[in-house]
C-alpha cells in the first residue's frame, strides 16, 4: 500500500513540476522579447518559442505539456476537485476559464506586439559597442 501512495504522491509532485515549467513557458512566450532584446541566440529562441505557441493555439495540435501533464494527473489519481491547492491554482492559471476565441485573440495579440517589438529592434539597430570602447581606451 506504501508503494502505491508513493508513486501516486510522485506523478503528483512530477504534474505539479511539469505545470510549473509549462506556466514559465507561457511567461517566456508573453514577456520573453523583454529578456531577448539585446541577445541575439535568445531572440531566435523566443521567436521559435512564440511561433510554437501561436501553431498550438490556432491549429488542433495538442501542447505536449499538455499532454504530459494530463498523463501524470491520471496516474496520480488527481481530479480538477480532489487536486491540492497549489496544483489546482497554478492549473487555473495556465488554463484559464474562458472562450478559446478569447484565448486566440489574446494569443494573436502577444504575437503581434512580441513582433513588432522584433520590427521596431531590426530597423532601428543599436549602436556598436566600438565607440565605447575606443572612448574607454581614449581616457587612459
Amino acid at each position: 500500500m506504501h508503494v502505491i501512495a508513493r508513486s501516486t504522491g510522485l506523478y503528483s509532485a512530477f504534474a505539479l513540476a511539469v505545470l510549473v515549467g509549462h506556466g514559465l513557458f507561457v511567461l517566456w512566450v508573453v514577456f520573453g522579447a523583454i529578456l531577448a532584446r539585446s541577445r541575439p541566440p535568445l531572440r531566435w529562441l523566443h521567436i521559435a518559442s512564440l511561433t510554437w505557441g501561436l501553431l498550438t493555439e490556432f491549429l488542433p495540435w495538442p501542447c505536449p505539456l499538455t499532454l504530459v501533464e494530463d498523463w501524470l494527473e491520471s496516474r496520480a489519481g488527481t481530479t480538477p476537485d480532489g487536486s491540492g491547492f497549489l496544483l489546482h491554482f497554478m492549473d487555473k492559471l495556465i488554463y484559464p476559464d474562458l472562450a478559446p476565441t478569447i484565448l486566440m485573440m489574446l494569443m494573436a495579440m502577444v504575437a503581434t506586439l512580441n513582433f513588432s517589438f522584433y520590427a521596431w529592434q531590426m530597423s532601428h539597430p543599436r549602436p556598436s559597442q566600438g565607440r565605447t570602447a575606443r572612448r574607454a581606451g581614449d581616457a587612459g
